[in-house]
């Protein structure tokens, strides 16, 4: 099925190539993310994968104002342009306001949508008319097919630099499901799908930093159903001390085992290019 290229940085999104989308889930000490940029560096090259460093400059969407959510805008995007200038990496943060989207697309190059936000029009359109890339994730409210409107918001600019993430359905009980056929549904819409796995093994409910408010031992499984099901890229938050980090750490994969844990995912990818659908 025909996609449009999305060009990220030097990246073509939508290409032969599988992309990696990755970083700390939120932007915290410096030091930890310039360590996992590092390794990411590694892992990139090692493996000839193309990828864009993410992180957030705020998570407006914690369950609990306790919470840790973020250093703001400003130290933000000043913490991501060094990781730019030091690694050269393209980038991606999260905006959950229209007031954010011109600032933050001064130095990133993709303006994420947050899920429970797809379907906030003003918010989309700014960040559309930015020109930036902007990265819709799918809200877990949202028929798949239903993504089409999001997408004729961002379209209506002019703007046709879109992704389109999967992370799972809520189906009450604080779990997500991944279903197949939701890549299917996305990939109709003509532009390069996203499979965001880290996420879609939450525990929503269950703090963060509870070891149950993750299912890594789902990590393989849903990663390897996914790419196979024929998705452009690939969404995995890593840090270098999980259990330390300051949002997401029952989910998120240490970046020292990112380079296995996409070795069987190139391979299967490797296969759909053989045999397409």
């Amino acid at each position: 099925m025909s996609v449009n290229k999305v060009k990220v940085g030097n990246i073509n999104c939508g290409d032969d190539a599988l992309f990696l989308i990755s970083g700390p889930c939120v932007i915290e000490d410096e030091s930890i993310m310039m360590k996992t940029a590092e390794h990411l560096k590694k892992v990139s090259e090692n493996l000839n994968i193309p990828l864009i460093y993410k992180s957030s400059f705020q998570k407006d969407n914690r369950s609990s104002v306790k919470y840790y959510d973020g250093p703001g805008i400003e130290e933000g995007l000043r913490i991501l342009q060094r990781i730019k200038n030091d690694f050269g990496f393209p980038l991606l943060t999260d905006i959950h306001y229209p007031e954010q989207a011109k600032i933050a697309a001064e130095v990133v190059e993709v303006l994420q949508i947050p899920a429970y936000l797809c379907m906030q029009s003003t918010l989309v359109v700014e960040a559309a008319n930015t020109g930036a890339v902007v990265n819709v994730k799918h809200g877990q409210f949202l028929a798949p097919e239903n993504m089409k409107h999001p997408v004729a918001k961002i379209e209506s600019t002019g703007n046709k630099n879109i992704i389109l993430t999967e992370r799972g359905y809520t189906f009450g009980y604080n779990d997500l499901i991944v279903d197949p056929r939701s890549f299917h549904h996305l990939r109709n819409l003509e532009y390069p799908v996203v499979f965001d796995i880290t996420h879609s093994i939450r525990k929503y409910g269950i703090p963060s930093a509870d070891p149950n408010g993750g299912a890594r031992e789902f990590l393989p499984v849903i990663s390897r159903s996914g790419v196979a099901s024929g998705v452009d890229g690939v969404f995995i938050e890593t840090h270098p001390d999980p259990s330390k980090a300051l949002c997401d750490a029952a989910s998120q994969l240490c970046v020292f085992d990112l380079e296995e844990f996409m070795k069987p995912l190139l391979e299967i990818h490797a296969l759909n290019l053989k045999y397409p659908y």
